[in-house]
Formats: structure tokens, C-alpha cells, sequence
């Protein structure tokens, strides 16, 4: 299922929201983390009007999300006149497997207008990773992504920074369910200072999203920024800026992760 058929069958039951995800969405043991967050997006949007921006997700990831069919639950926790704050969670029966909470907002005036400027990178070699299957997690076999600089997973390699080129294989114009795809891709950092492999695992997610609008862009090369800032006791800590495919700044990113090594 390319990323656009999973989006397109959400549909609504009731109070819930309904998905299938097939197996190649996953991610070891549970679906992506990026297609768990746009799912529960989705339907937090469906609450919403269209005329207001997603600023703001937190995500935590509580137990693994099998494929198959996933159940969503979304409420308004708070609308005020200009932002709205959502709560959302994909659910097993009374198991809560992801909870999200969401803020979007309009626009409103201000005399302050900056953004961050991509900065240049240069690679001897860009180093591409090819889907092996049965080696690698099955949902990377739906982008396609170049390491630019930083190493590879389990390489054990000792760079803190990454910066990947990276397409999603898919058609359709882009909105904000595929800023979370971009923005979960890359992996733990951490895992490269391995030489073989080891799991790893997303605790928490916080995305911030820096445009209104994301159909001038297209699917392929974005690029991922990404810097391995702690790590002790198993925990680690990473910020990712992403930009789109012309240096567009698109979200600030910080996860939390555990390493099992």
C-alpha cells in the first residue's frame, strides 16, 4: 500500500476512525511511527477547519501497533477563537497504543518574519540505501533515501550529525500527513555507532511545523538535518530541522529514543 492509499481509507464509524495498514508499513515489530501520527492527524482534521494550520504534535509512543485494521479516536480539548488543541489516540479495544495531541492555529499579525536558511552540504560520496528485505525495517522500501554525510545504521561509524536526500515513493500533492512521513524517516543515529545490528525503539515525538501549506511541494527530494545531541543510561536524544525539496524550512523535530545496546 503506497502512502496515499492508507490516508485515503480512513474512514469514519461512530465517534472512531477507522485504517488498514499492511505489513509493509512496518517497523520491526509496530507500523511506522510517521504512519501512526498521520493516521491519528487525519482524523484530528476531520474536528478542524481547513483554514487552520497544524502548528504544533506531540506524540508518544505507549505499545507496538500491529498492521492490520488500527482504530482512531479523536476529541476537541479546547477552541478558541483562533487555535484549536486536540487530543488523539490509536487504540486496541481499552489498550492505548499511540496518544497524540495536536495544535493548529491561524495566522495572525506580526511585525516579526524569519525563518531558518538551509545551509550547504557537500558529500564525497553520497551513500544510498538500498531496501533489503528481511534486513532492513519493510516500511523504508517506500522512500528512497542518500546519506549526504553522517554514517550509515550499524556501520560503527561515530558522527553525531546526518543529513539524508530523501523521496517518498508515491503520487499526489503533498499536505501535512506527508511532513510526518518525511520527518520520522531517518533513524536513530545512535544505531550507526553499532556495528551490528541492534534495536532501538521512539519513546516521544514533538514536530513543529514552520508553513501553512504544503501543495506547492512535491514528493521527491527533501532533506533531513539531524543531530544525535545526548545519549546515557540506554536514552537517547535527537533534533532534525526539515527542509523541502528546494531548502523550504518545513519543521523542527526532537524525539526521545532508547537503544538496546
Amino acid at each position: 500500500m503506497r502512502f496515499s492509499d492508507v490516508m485515503q481509507g480512513v474512514t469514519r464509524h461512530g465517534d472512531d476512525w477507522r485504517a488498514v495498514v499492511s505489513e509493509d508499513w512496518l517497523q520491526g515489530r509496530s507500523v511506522f511511527g510517521g504512519l501512526q501520527a498521520a493516521l491519528a492527524l487525519r482524523a484530528m482534521r476531520a474536528l478542524v477547519p481547513a483554514d487552520m494550520p497544524l502548528r504544533s504534535l506531540q506524540t508518544t509512543f505507549v505499545a507496538p501497533v500491529p498492521a492490520g485494521p488500527v482504530s482512531i479516536h479523536a476529541q476537541c480539548l479546547r477552541q478558541g477563537r483562533n487555535a484549536i488543541q486536540l487530543e488523539a489516540s490509536l487504540i486496541d479495544g481499552e489498550q492505548t497504543l499511540c496518544r497524540l495531541l495536536g495544535v493548529f492555529g491561524r495566522a495572525r499579525p506580526s511585525v516579526l518574519n524569519f525563518q531558518p536558511v538551509q545551509p550547504s552540504v557537500s558529500a564525497a560520496v553520497p551513500r544510498e540505501l538500498h531496501y533489503i528485505e528481511g534486513r532492513m525495517p519493510a516500511f523504508t522500501q517506500h522512500f528512497r533515501a542518500c546519506w549526504l554525510r553522517g554514517d550509515l545504521p550499524f556501520s560503527g561509524g561515530r558522527q553525531r550529525e546526518s543529513v539524508l536526500r530523501i523521496s517518498l515513493r508515491d503520487e499526489g500533492p503533498v499536505d501535512e500527513t506527508h511532513v510526518l512521513a518525511f520527518g520520522d524517516f531517518i533513524p536513530p543515529i545512535a544505531l550507526s555507532m553499532f556495528d551490528q545490528p541492534t534495536p532501538g525503539s521512539s519513546l516521544t515525538w514533538m514536530l513543529e511545523l514552520l508553513r501553512d501549506r504544503y501543495d506547492d511541494l512535491g514528493l521527491d527530494d527533501w532533506r533531513i538535518d539531524a543531530e544525535l545531541i545526548a545519549a546515557r543510561d540506554g536514552y537517547t536524544q535527537q533534533g532534525v530541522m526539515l527542509w523541502g525539496p528546494n531548502g523550504e524550512p518545513v519543521a523542527l523535530s526532537r524525539q526521545s529514543m532508547v537503544v538496546f545496546g
